[in-house]
This record gives structure tokens, sequence and C-alpha cells, in this order.
């Protein structure tokens, strides 16, 4: 199962019905969750709800919380690990019960967060402390704090690269185009495995947008962009390496048969190079290669194979954002873990993701982006709603497995057209979308 998210792209298609179900919440102004003063004076039991059904199952949740009681003993913290955590979250927000924290569902607008959470201070004081903080802002007012945030990258398996006599990141899609090659020729791994079947992992390509640039508006600048796949352009690019990678026979050799539980233990045994996931995906390897015998020390995370001044850029998202619950009957408890948890734990690093807080370290997964310059970036939202309804107008779903899959099988002939057409197409329906959808 993917536990994790990428909350920077685009929204997906599910629809919260917000004005159905907010008689009985707290309107805008509702009182808030300010941050305890004395951990001696906070108690009560609290429900925190979590889709890491995999952490609350195997006891690591429980082990923050022991942690966490060292600094809080009156304060009791249950989890709830929900495995269809959108649609159940969903379905009990429509009343008072949804916890005391929550990871806010991705399906609920940003401007309905102060219907259903309580507020936790002012923006300008929180985005010095914490990443991320404009997406879980309402008019000033913040109403959630990312869990941890992910970089973009390849997971790949340095053993496999060692040996076929690569030594340094590729720079240019052409260099990591004959980096494949030499997987191919010198080894026996599949040098790229596309994930193509499962759908959802082959949607991260759109999260190199930005990568390529080094420029945190490029998703607000689809908003105006007639053409996003002219040549030179952005999506033009990362769609290409996808398209060349599959056309010149750099991948498996039946995309619709991959496999996306069994594709961990192949990456991580050795038997595929490489694949563009995000950071969280590294422990994930890593836990995979230990498992079967393998060494976790051979996964890695590289970035998009393109420089700009030099330089390699990363993009930075948030994951799920914590709330507490505007119901809350504990809501300074529910504050202490929320706090505790982002400021003190040491989830981020133990999950190879981005610390929320600024001054944590990173993740040792990320040391090799730290000791070589890799410039992580922050793409800024504000026209991400206009985007979206361009997206959606011209019917294309960047965010959508049907649009990348499309182009794999462009470039192994189980389509028609080239992907020059391909491209044309894009471009026309989007210029339409601009004019009708645009701002």
């Amino acid at each position: 199962m993917n536990t994790k998210r990428w909350a920077g792209t685009l929204a997906a298609g599910l629809v919260l019905a917000t004005a159905g179900c907010s008689g009985g919440h707290s309107a805008a102004g509702a009182a808030g969750a300010p941050a305890p003063a004395d951990p001696a004076k906070v108690s009560g039991d609290i429900t925190v709800l979590t889709n890491r059904t995999d952490l609350v199952n195997d006891g690591t949740m429980a082990k923050y919380a022991a942690e966490f009681a060292k600094t809080y003993p009156d304060v009791h913290v249950k989890f709830e690990g929900i495995t269809d955590y959108e649609g159940e979250v969903k379905i009990r927000m429509s009343s008072s019960d949804y916890g005391d924290v929550l990871l806010i569902p991705t399906a609920l607008g940003q401007g309905d967060y102060p219907k259903f959470f309580a507020d936790l201070g002012a923006a300008s004081t929180l985005d010095a402390k914490y990443r991320f903080v404009s997406k879980g802002t309402v008019n000033g007012e913040v109403y959630g704090l990312a869990q941890n945030g992910n970089a973009t990258g390849f997971v790949y398996n340095k053993k496999v690269w060692a040996q076929a006599g690569i030594t340094a990141w590729p720079k240019t899609p052409e260099e990591f185009l004959r980096d494949l090659q030499a997987i191919k020729t010198k080894t026996q791994a599949t040098p790229y495995y596309t994930n193509y079947h499962d759908g959802w992992p082959i949607t991260k390509w759109q999260d190199a947008l930005g990568s390529v640039s080094c420029d945190q508006a490029a998703q607000d600048d689809l908003a105006a962009n007639p053409s996003p796949w002219a040549a030179g352009g952005e999506l033009n690019t990362i769609d290409t390496l996808l398209y060349d990678t599959v056309k010149q026979g750099l991948t498996e050799a039946d995309p619709t048969t991959t496999n996306w539980e069994n594709s961990k233990t192949l990456l991580g045994t050795g038997k595929v190079g490489t694949m563009w996931l995000g950071s969280w995906a590294v422990s994930q390897m890593q836990a995979a290669a230990t498992k079967a015998g393998g060494q976790a020390s051979d996964i890695g995370f590289m970035p998009f194979p393109v420089q700009a001044g030099g330089k390699f850029c990363s993009i930075d998202g948030p994951d799920y954002l914590q709330a507490v619950s505007s119901h809350s009957a504990h809501k300074e408890a529910a504050r202490a873990w929320l706090d505790w948890f982002t400021d003190k734990s040491t989830y981020a690093q133990d999950q190879g993701d981005v610390p929320t807080l600024k001054a944590a370290p990173l993740p040792d997964s990320l040391k090799p982006y730290a000791d070589n310059g890799v410039q992580l970036l922050e793409l800024s939202q504000t026209k991400t709603a206009t985007v979206n309804a361009i997206d959606n107008a011209a019917e294309i779903g960047l965010n959508k497995p049907d649009y990348r899959q499309h182009i794999v099988d462009l470039a192994r002939g189980a389509a028609s057209g080239s992907l020059e057409s391909d491209f044309a197409d894009l471009n026309k329906k989007w210029s339409e979308a601009v004019k009708t959808a645009g701002s």
C-alpha cells in the first residue's frame, strides 16, 4: 500500500460535500487551540486518526506516545489507524466524531478548514518556525500543520548503478538515458520500472514540475501558459524523458504487469535499478531490501537530471496536514500532541522525510542532497484553483494515471500517434481551456 501522499500536486477529483454536513460545525472564528504553556497542567484522553495503519499495528506510534508521555504524563493518546482514510474520515466529518487530532482529508477545500478545525495561530508567527504553513492557512490563521514533507527524486539501487560503472548523478536527460543503457548492458537489472499498472506511481512524474526550471512559480505559471508542452517547456522535458526511457527499451518488458508492492523488493534486491517516486519511498525500499536479504544502504536518492545555474533542484512539498478538531473536548491536550509530534518526535527522520520544523535536521536519506547542494524548493500555490479548473476543462488529468500511461503506450507502440502529435493535442486542449477557465 502507498502510505504516503504528495500534497503539493494538483487536487484529485473527490469532493467533500461540506454544505450538506455543516450543521453543528464551528464557524470561522471559533475558539482556537493555543499551545499549552505548562505541560504539567495539561490532561485528557485524545484520539489521533492516522492513515499509517502499518505504524499503528507494529507499535511505532505507541513508542512515540510513550516518549510524549514523559513530557505530558496526564495526556493519554489513543491511535486509530484507518485503511480507507479519505473515504471514512470524509463520512465521519459529517458528524462531530472525527477524533481530536487528525490528518486533513485532501478532498476538503482549504477555505473550509475553519468549519472543522481549531485555529492554531497566526501564519505570520508560525511561518518563521515551520515549512508549508501556507497550505493550512485561511485568512491569515493556520488550521493545519504538515506532519512532514517530501522531496522529489529517483529512488535507485546504488549497487546496480555502480556495477554499470556510473560514478556521478546524471546532469542531463541524455546522460540519464546513457546511464540506464549502461545498466541494461552491464548488469542483469531492469534499468527503470514504470509501475504503470497500479497507476498512482506513474502520476508522480507530475511532481517533477519545478525541478527542471528551479522555479517556485512553475505550477502557478500553468495558469497563463497556452503551450506547456512546447519545445523547451518543463512538461515537454519531463514527458520526453519518460517517453524516451520506454522507447529505448530501458523499462520492464510489459508495463501492464507491474506491481507496486513487488517493485519495492525488485529495487531493494537489485533486480530493478531506478524508479521516480519521492523521498517518502526511500524508507519503504530500504525495509524491502532488508526483508529480502539485501542491504538498506544500497538504496539511494537522486534528483531529476537537469541543472539550472549549475545546481540540481528538488521540489519539497507537504504531506498530510495535521489539525485539531473543532469538536475536541481536550483541545489543549490535542495541541500538545500536535506540537510535540511536529517539534520533538523523530517521525520525519525515521521515515526519511523533510521535517516540518525548519530547525530540524534532514534525514540521512537526504544527506546526499545536502552534501551536493541540491536546492529544495516549495512551489507557490497561489493559482492552484485556476490550474485545477483549466486541467478539468481541458480533460487532461495532470495527476491522473491515464495521462502518462498514454505516453508509455505511445513509446511502446501500444497506441497510435507520435509524441509530437500528442504534445500538439495537449497544447491545443490546454490553450482552449486557458481562455475559458483561466484567470
